[in-house]
């Protein structure tokens, strides 16, 4: 009989889902903010930017602080920041206020990921690395969804959906005050750990560097799909409609849940060398997708794409935390959170700007072309890694 999970297990799951799914939600919104304020695709860009600045600010510098201090103090104050950039996306009048709302989002989203990713493998080190690979695939599921729903049945969809997250983080707070364990061993130096840094301890840098390419490869992809998804979508599929454009950034996250769930019981290396390739596919016929406009090729490409993200980021998971001490464990994902979200970024950013000189179809097929020569190169050096631990010993005389 399979041991139920504790509420220790549960609530940090459950708090990863909710930030992801907060932080993605805008996605499907920005035409409409886009339409009413009349600003260029370039500003689309800029909101995306700071994003991504804000949490890798947050990772570089608080990313350790749980490690010091405990995990509850930082979560409670990561769901506050939460709230407050949730609220300031629902009062927007303007391009500043989204503006400022990503970057308190960045902030929040940053300072709660080194903390519950920690939690979880606290809490139960055989399902915790399953979680944190499921638990922010299926928040990028869920927000993009759950806003084009609401874009498109509900009043005030420019409003609805923050105001149902805002509900949702206020249950989460009262689960964090009364069910989560406080109970991790403190440490010394909380604010030497402020100091800007990245630390991977010495037992899990080799596997780091061996998971680094597939993690940048599916994070990339999935950076690609949350900022030009929609546009791509109009462009293949010729509809105009918010829930078609919301369903390909479903679509993505979607399929890689599945893959996560399917090969759960695959070892970490087979994960790597899976994803690999099923992203090298998903990337290539984005490609041939976007060339040739044919629609069910576009969404096939998505699914793939969504599968080896969700196999390679598991693999990545799986291979590295369970090598850090309870005491780096915090540090560790946030070391790894860096390298995800500045792979989703960086290209996701240069890309928007791209757009802008040589179009959405070039800009995709570039994009695209180079996410899978980034997955043949994972690929590759997870097979070699396979066969210099299978070769033989050479016996020296």
């Amino acid at each position: 009989m399979s041991e139920k999970p504790t509420a220790g297990l549960v609530v940090p799951a459950v708090a990863v889902m909710v930030f992801i799914a907060a932080s993605t939600a805008p996605t499907p919104i920005y035409p409409l903010y886009q339409s009413a304020w009349h600003f260029p695709a370039l500003t689309l860009t800029v909101i995306f930017a700071v994003y991504c600045v804000a949490l890798l600010a947050a990772l570089l510098t608080v990313g350790s602080l749980a490690d010091h201090i405990g995990r509850r103090p930082v979560l409670l104050a990561a769901i506050g920041i939460q709230i407050l950039s949730l609220a300031v996306f629902a009062l927007a009048d303007g391009v500043p206020a989204l503006i400022a709302a990503r970057i308190l989002q960045g902030l929040a989203t940053g300072t709660a990921s080194g903390a519950l990713a920690a939690a979880i493998m606290d809490a139960d080190q055989r399902r915790g690395p399953l979680l944190n690979a499921t638990m922010p695939i299926a928040g990028t599921a869920a927000g993009p969804l759950l806003a084009a729903l609401l874009v498109q049945f509900a009043p005030q969809p420019m409003r609805t959906t923050y105001v149902l997250l805002i509900l949702a983080l206020a249950g989460l707070t009262v689960a964090v005050v009364t069910l989560l364990p406080g109970t991790e061993t403190r440490r010394p130096g909380a604010l030497a750990s402020l100091r800007p840094s990245v630390h991977v301890p010495a037992p899990a840098r080799r596997a780091f560097l061996i998971a680094a390419p597939i993690t940048v490869a599916a994070w990339a992809m999935g950076g690609f799909y949350l900022s030009l998804g929609p546009a791509m979508t109009r462009m293949v599929t010729g509809s105009a409609a918010t829930l078609t454009a919301g369903l390909v950034t479903f679509l993505l996250p979607a399929s890689a849940l599945a893959a996560v769930l399917l090969m759960r019981r695959a070892s970490g290396r087979t994960l790597l060398i899976t994803g690999s390739a099923l992203m090298f596919a998903g990337a290539t016929l984005t490609v041939l997708a976007v060339a040739a406009t044919v629609t069910t090729l576009f969404f096939l490409s998505a699914a793939l794409a969504g599968m080896g993200f969700g196999t390679g980021f598991q693999g990545a998971i799986r291979t590295v935390l369970p090598l850090a001490a309870p005491g780096e464990r915090a540090g560790l994902a946030s070391a790894l959170y860096a390298v995800t979200y500045l792979a989703m970024g960086l290209p996701a950013v240069t890309a928007g700007a791209f757009v802008l000189t040589a179009g959405l179809p070039a800009t995709a097929e570039v994009y695209g072309a180079s996410v899978a020569a980034l997955a043949l190169a994972a690929l590759l050096a997870a097979l070699a890694e396979t066969r210099s631990r299978i070769r033989p010993a050479v016996l020296i005389p």
